[in-house]
């Protein structure tokens, strides 16, 4: 068989389970989604041998330290999986979820009702659990999956993935209700997405370069998560200890992750009072500063920031910095190099808060808050399949309802539309 037909062949059958799982109902699904979070324990030593092999080779390949904190697992996150599933379960099924109903004149009644999009492929990179936190997410909305993840994780998500379909198995399910793609050539993946008869919604996570071939190539609806250009601005007034904490925790927590900060803006009135404290705290912790003129006058060791600088995704420890004149010069320097993904305004001024939420048109924006929780557990959705940064269909962190799509239900009693032609 062709890697073309093999690719087809795997599609359909996930279409054929789609059927399958859309007709479960809600206790079904979350006895499911429980059974597979306790095979993910119960095969916890084989996942984490598996993800052992994808690290040494990561670690071969001279991958960096931030790229191979994406995708190592321990047994703590492990867990964390697992308990992701165990929270999709606990969460309020959107599949028959009535929105809004209304009567008209002539007596009909209707629906918009929630149901799930069918078949949804999952192209992404580097970070294992996104194989099980893609999964969970799209069979509790009713869906079937395919998930194409990186060759970096290829032993990781071919274990968890084998964990799932087991649960499946003892459920009398089918299996192509989660379906791991194992041939990583791009060829597969430009296959993949031109399935737009069979598959329903595709969503790319990972680098640029992914991103791009997927949004360029595909004839299937893609919703992209872009690239994270974060932006934390520091205004006047402002705290500047709170602002100290938000910056630190939005660039080091977790710098690999797409919602930690890239860009700091400061104002010119408090940069003075500011930046010294925060280049001291940060390059404690490891953080490579790029800044403006202006900024390295106040730090006069921080290397020059370059255009692309601002424009950067580092995903590591660097930090780019400009100081600013002021609201609308910050404003203004985010809407030249956001990803639309996530902003914060660190600020006491209840206006200035106003127009930075009203001007930008990022997906998230903070208002004194960590960029951080620019996340769809943080925001009470469970586990997410992604940020979009597409103005379609979704916007900002998905979780279960952005896995649906709304339907009309219409009911009647024998209204026709035009009685003259009966």
């Amino acid at each position: 068989m062709s890697a073309s037909s093999d690719i087809q062949a795997q599609a359909l059958q996930a279409r054929e389970a789609a059927r399958a799982i859309a007709q479960l109902p809600t206790s079904a699904k979350d006895a499911l989604l429980r059974a597979m979070a306790q095979a993910l324990e119960d095969d916890a030593a084989a996942i984490l041998a598996a993800n052992a092999r994808d690290i040494e080779a990561a670690a071969a390949k001279g991958v960096g330290s931030a790229m191979q904190d994406r995708l190592r697992l321990d047994d703590k996150r492990l867990r964390g999986v697992a308990d992701a599933l165990r929270e999709v379960a606990d969460l309020p099924d959107p599949v028959g979820q009535v929105t809004r109903a209304y009567d008209r004149p002539n007596g009909i009644h209707v629906e918009r009702v929630r149901v799930p999009l069918g078949v949804i492929a999952m192209i992404y990179e580097a970070r294992p659990n996104v194989t099980a936190d893609a999964a969970a997410l799209c069979l509790k909305a009713g869906n079937a999956v395919i998930l194409r993840g990186g060759s970096e994780a290829i032993h990781s998500n071919t274990a968890i993935a084998a964990s799932l379909k087991r649960a499946l198995r003892e459920a009398g399910l089918p299996e192509a209700v989660v379906t791991l793609v194992e041939d990583l050539r791009r060829e597969t993946i430009l296959e993949l997405i031109q399935l737009n008869d069979i598959i329903d919604l595709v969503i790319p996570r990972g680098g640029e370069g992914l991103i791009r071939f997927v949004a360029e190539h595909a004839r299937v609806p893609v919703i992209k998560h872009y690239k994270g250009v974060c932006h934390q601005y520091v205004d006047s007034p402002a705290s500047l200890d709170l602002a100290l904490d938000l910056l630190v925790d939005g660039k080091v927590s977790r710098p690999a992750a797409c919602n930690s900060l890239e860009t700091l803006l400061v104002h010119a009135d408090v940069a003075a009072g500011f930046l010294p404290r925060a280049a001291q705290a940060l390059r404690a912790r490891g953080v490579e500063l790029r800044g403006d003129a202006r900024s390295r006058a106040l730090v006069p060791d921080m290397a020059e920031a370059s255009e692309d600088d601002y424009a950067a995704e580092y995903l590591d420890l660097i930090l780019a910095v400009r100081v600013v004149d002021g609201l609308e010069q910050a404003i203004a320097h985010v809407q030249r190099y956001a990803s639309d993904h996530t902003e914060v305004i660190v600020t006491e001024d209840a206006a200035h808060a106003a127009r930075f939420v009203q001007a930008l048109r990022s997906a998230v924006v903070m208002v004194n808050a960590s960029s951080r929780f620019s996340d769809g557990g943080e925001l009470g959705l469970g586990a997410e399949i992604g940020i979009s940064t597409t103005r379609l269909h979704s916007y900002g962190p998905m979780g279960l309802e952005a896995l649906t799509v709304e339907r009309f239900v219409v009911h009647g009693e024998g209204q026709v539309r035009h009685p003259d032609l009966l």
